[in-house]
């Protein structure tokens, strides 16, 4: 009888720890974040009064309660006053995975400085990520260079299509064999860029925010025109004005062509099958290379194929 007590016992023990370790698994399972993005193209870098880009992928270690973002001084830097800035977006609870991509203005009361950038998952299961990053926040005047279009036109069969923000004809479309063609211009750059001009189907879903995040596959490149070495910051244009003429023609893009203008390898647009009825977006993405700041515009345009 005390032998069958002994090993009953030792059969509860046993019990007991498992389940003990069960709970204490389940208590140590935390979120997770990945793809991090802080500034456009990822550049850890923010204008005070300006958009501010930020991505991140998330998954629950059940469900997600809310995610939450904090700006906050860091204890070895001098700032002109105390700020800091939070952020709690409860609309992904109850899922257990979020792409939370976000833009919003960085407060114009915002000091300049090096800040900590602490993302925070809290999960319905009572546990919680934080993952630290580094910002930077600038006063617009002092970031090293803030590109600007000057110029964002639109030509159909050399004709403007599109200019100072208006459309010439709101019914006009382009249709095969017809001429594309643009000029953009940047102000405000120096150093090292490049700038690329794209004709993106919508049905393909791709919405790159920088150049490094193109998918080349699912664009028609219309342009693609870099500058190197710029002391000064000054002005950027795929068709450069020397004061007295033009020193690049106007790149040509047929409606409906087999390939497209990038550089060094054109795209094969019948493999691809990037032609096709309907709205497409024309989007300028450039990268300045020297200082890693990024720029985006884009509109809509109709297609009649």
């Amino acid at each position: 009888m005390k032998t069958t007590k002994l090993i009953l016992a030792l059969f509860a023990a046993i019990a007991f720890s498992s389940c003990s370790n069960d709970d204490s698994e389940k208590e140590q399972a935390i979120p997770a974040i990945d793809k991090i993005e802080l500034g456009l193209g990822n550049n850890e870098t923010a204008a005070i009064g300006q958009d501010f880009h930020f991505n991140a992928e998330v998954t629950a270690a059940d469900k997600i309660e809310n995610v939450q973002v904090k700006i906050v001084q860091k204890s070895s830097e001098n700032y002109s006053k105390p700020w800091s800035h939070e952020i709690t977006w409860v609309q992904y609870a109850g899922a257990k995975n979020a792409t939370v991509h976000k833009h919003f203005d960085i407060p114009e009361d915002a000091a300049e400085g090096k800040y900590d950038f602490i993302i925070t998952v809290n999960d319905q299961n009572g546990t919680k990520l934080e993952v630290k990053k580094n910002l930077t926040i600038f006063k617009l005047e002092n970031i090293p260079v803030n590109p600007v279009a000057s110029v964002f036109t639109v030509f159909i069969n050399d004709a403007f299509m599109y200019r100072k923000g208006k459309f010439s004809d709101p019914d006009a479309k382009f249709k095969n064999n017809d001429i594309f063609g643009s000029q953009v211009t940047l102000e405000g750059v120096k150093g090292d860029g490049i700038m690329y001009l794209l004709l993106i189907n919508k049905n393909t879903k791709h919405n790159p925010e920088s150049v490094d995040q193109i998918d080349f596959s699912k664009v028609i490149v219309y342009d693609v025109f870099e500058h190197k070495n710029m002391a000064e910051a000054g002005q950027f244009s795929n068709i450069p004005w020397d004061g007295v003429q033009f020193t690049r023609d106007t790149p040509k893009l047929t409606i409906g062509a087999a390939k497209d203008n990038n550089s060094p390898v054109q795209q094969d647009l019948i493999t691809n099958k990037l032609w096709a009825t309907g709205n497409y977006t024309f989007l300028v993405l450039y990268k300045n290379t020297t200082y890693n700041i990024n720029f985006s515009q884009s509109i809509e345009l109709p297609f009649a194929l």
